[in-house]
């Protein structure tokens, strides 16, 4: 059993390319240069995503390759009502069908030899594609990658973060699936 004290981690920790064992603080891979960010998989809410549109408002032209791909249809849905899609495509981003997407690598791959952030449960060799190198953070820390085209430092991170932390309880509000009309109305029409 390994045991860690929550309030000894006073910064992010990031699985680096290409073991999900292999953890370092922000501090220890801070400027690695990055070539793509993924922001998607099962393990990635609504909350993360409206995270990272919030640290992607009013940015144009970002300096990598930026892959969103919202789990389910439901979380498409309700980011693009929000907002967040137009968001994340002002940034450049290019907007994959909900799904696994990158994070398994069925419905695309970075390009050969790219340095990933990703929010993807692991980061196998060759998983996103071929040669790649991957590390694993949160949507916060790959939407930050995402407009810097490398890793922040903690100090730059923890600047960012801020705006999120102001209106954390409103960015991370789940979804009510049963209160969605629209899909409540199919869900119900099901007999079993």
């Amino acid at each position: 059993m390994i045991e860690i004290d929550l309030a000894d981690v006073h910064e992010p920790i990031v699985a680096c390319p290409n073991d999900p064992d292999d953890v370092k603080t922000l501090s220890e891979v801070a400027g690695a240069k990055i070539d793509e960010v993924f922001i998607g998989s099962c393990m990635t809410n609504i909350g993360h995503f409206r995270a990272a549109s919030k640290l992607l408002e009013g940015k144009r032209d970002i300096p990598v390759k930026l892959w969103v791909a919202p789990p389910t249809k439901m979380d498409q849905k309700q980011l693009t009502e929000e907002g967040h899609y137009g968001v994340f495509g002002t940034a450049g981003a290019r907007t994959e069908m909900p799904g696994c997407s990158l994070c398994m690598g069925n419905q695309a791959q970075v390009r050969e030899g790219a340095t990933v952030m990703s929010t993807s449960t692991r980061n196998f060799p060759n998983r996103l594609g071929k040669n790649t190198n991957v590390y694993l953070g949160s949507a916060e820390l790959a939407a930050i990658c995402s407009r810097l085209g490398r890793i922040p430092t903690k100090d730059e991170y923890m600047t960012d973060i801020g705006v999120i932390n102001q209106n954390g309880d409103k960015i991370y509000k789940y979804m009510n699936f049963d209160q969605i009309e629209d899909f409540k109305e199919v869900a119900d029409s099901v007999t079993l």
